[in-house]
């Protein structure tokens, strides 16, 4: 399964997927956000590349609705649990017992919700994306379901909804897979379920995002938490900057050797 890419079946969907780099390294899954993928969010941006040469193993996949993957339309399919079933699989399918959890934006509160459910199975979190949102919430999404379901990028007047219908388009997503999957994916944790995450975990977030909330305010909630400024990003460009890339090989580093 190193080196290559591929699609396995679980819940009924079926997953892409890749597994990149040496069979005993540190293994990292890389976990993409809402309407990306794991070419988007991660090989495109140089992730992989970058990890790989740093010594880890990366697994990626698609999430259901988004990529490659499977595109139910049905809400109930991307509840939290589902989609960390899905993560969780690929483990399985590339017989891991436990990994770094690296998500960004829906993808940090789909990990969020793995170092939870299984915590057995992810060592560290890094959440990108995603702050106090975790918490609080990341603001009204039904405008971007209705844009996602509108004729077309001219029938939307909402700010976010045309940033998101846009970027959907751009990304040749199944829009309805989209709107499907706002309903259930973005359920919040409390602040007493921030503390019961025990494993080591680095918050960033651009100092220009205006939908993932404070990275400090979320840290301090985390036992073992730190926060991590993206200088001068918003949502959209924070995930590959090269800072963020130093301070996440930096936070590995540190605590493979802790």
């Amino acid at each position: 399964m190193v080196g290559t890419t591929g699609r396995f079946e679980h819940d009924g969907v079926e997953i892409a997927y890749l597994d990149q780099g040496e069979p005993d390294a540190p293994v990292v899954l890389l976990v993409h956000g809402f309407a990306s993928s794991m070419r988007v969010n991660w090989i495109d941006p140089g992730w992989v590349h970058v990890l790989v040469r740093a010594g880890f193993r990366c697994l990626a996949f698609d999430h259901r609705g988004h990529g490659a993957s499977d595109k139910p339309t049905d809400e109930a399919a991307y509840t939290p649990d589902r989609m960390v079933g899905d993560a969780l699989a690929l483990l399985d399918a590339a017989e891991v017992k436990s990994a770094t959890f690296f998500g960004y934006s829906m993808g940090a509160r789909v990990s969020a919700f793995a170092a939870l459910m299984a915590p057995e199975r992810v060592e560290k979190l890094v959440l990108g994306g995603l702050g106090y949102g975790l918490v609080a919430g990341v603001g009204d999404w039904d405008p971007i379901a209705k844009a996602l379901r509108a004729p077309s990028l001219d029938d939307v007047a909402d700010e976010r909804g045309r940033m998101f219908r846009a970027f959907a388009d751009k990304t040749k997503s199944d829009r309805l897979a989209l709107a499907a999957c706002i309903a259930h994916s973005r359920r919040e944790l409390s602040e007493d379920d921030v503390r019961r995450i025990e494993q080591p975990t680095l918050v960033g977030v651009g100092t220009k995002d205006d939908i993932a909330g404070s990275a400090e305010r979320l840290a301090a909630l985390l036992p073992n938490g730190q926060a991590f400024e993206i200088k001068g990003r918003d949502h959209m460009l924070a995930v590959g900057d090269k800072t963020f890339k130093a301070a996440v090989l930096d936070f590995l580093d540190a605590s493979e050797s802790a």
